[in-house]
């Protein structure tokens, strides 16, 4: 019997292709057998930030439009789990995971990692699914592709960015927070604590002065120094999702939402 083939919205599907991309090419980065070792790890980090931006960029293309859409959602999230489950996972396996005392540490850690992304995913798209009504601006557990950010950005601070100085990867002493951050992230993913995905965020938002001077900052931090940027970013994320349980409402629609938007009953998400 025929059935009714989906439809697929072009542009939002198309930046989900464009994540998809560039994780598979991270991964192809970190399989290629050189000795310029720190080159391609930097560019396959660099290669999972612009998936990050990718991602961002499809489901905020996807509301614009109306053209959000259960293939979409389905499409995005095995895209998810290349660019933000294995991609890193592989990263971090070859910055300093082969090196632990054991392979097979390594690579549980990196498995576990892999494992709680996918679960998460799974999640997502069940809850997404059998949600009724209108979907929560919220995420249950931090989202894969903040995971993914924190990791890659992270990694990159501990890289020496000096081109002379990239014939080998070394990190340190610092090596061995990463895999300890890929744990705890990992058990974040799964976990229940609520993280703002900023649906409430748009081009008709306003703020007040200090917020737009704030903003000024922060481009100036990335001219200024693009390395340490998606870092500021990612891990300031994780960390107010951290604490948000402590932060006021007033100030919790002051930095996810518009101030002037009514607020709305809404239904859970992850």
């Amino acid at each position: 019997m025929n059935q009714d083939l989906p439809k697929i919205h072009f542009w939002p599907n198309f930046m989900t292709a464009g994540n998809l991309y560039c994780g598979f090419y991270a991964m192809q980065l970190l399989l290629r057998d050189t000795e310029r070792a720190s080159d391609q790890a930097h560019n396959a980090i660099w290669c999972i930030l612009i998936a990050c931006l990718f991602d961002m960029l499809d489901g905020r293309i996807a509301r614009a439009v109306g053209e959000e859409s259960p293939f979409g959602r389905e499409f995005d999230s095995l895209a998810d789990i290349v660019s933000f489950g294995v991609a890193p996972a592989l990263l971090m396996h070859y910055v300093v995971l082969d090196g632990m005392v054991t392979d097979r540490a390594g690579w549980f850690i990196a498995f576990f990692y892999v494992l709680c992304g996918a679960i998460r995913l799974a999640r997502f798209n069940c809850l997404a699914a059998s949600s009724e009504g209108k979907p929560s601006r919220d995420f249950t557990g931090c989202p894969i592709p903040a995971a993914a950010g924190v990791i890659a950005s992270v990694t990159l601070l501990m890289i020496d960015p000096n081109p002379k100085a990239k014939q080998f990867l070394e990190i340190g002493p610092w090596r061995w927070v990463l895999p300890i951050l890929m744990v705890l992230l990992s058990f974040l993913m799964v976990s229940t604590r609520s993280y703002p995905s900023f649906k409430g965020l748009s081009w008709r938002t306003k703020r007040s002065i200090p917020w737009f001077f704030a903003a000024i900052f922060l481009v100036a931090l990335i001219v200024y120094k693009p390395y340490i940027m998606p870092a500021v970013l990612f891990v300031g994320y994780l960390f107010y999702g951290l604490v948000r349980p402590w932060v006021s409402r007033r100030w919790r629609r002051e930095i996810e939402e518009d101030p002037d938007e009514p607020e709305e009953e809404e239904t859970p998400s992850a």
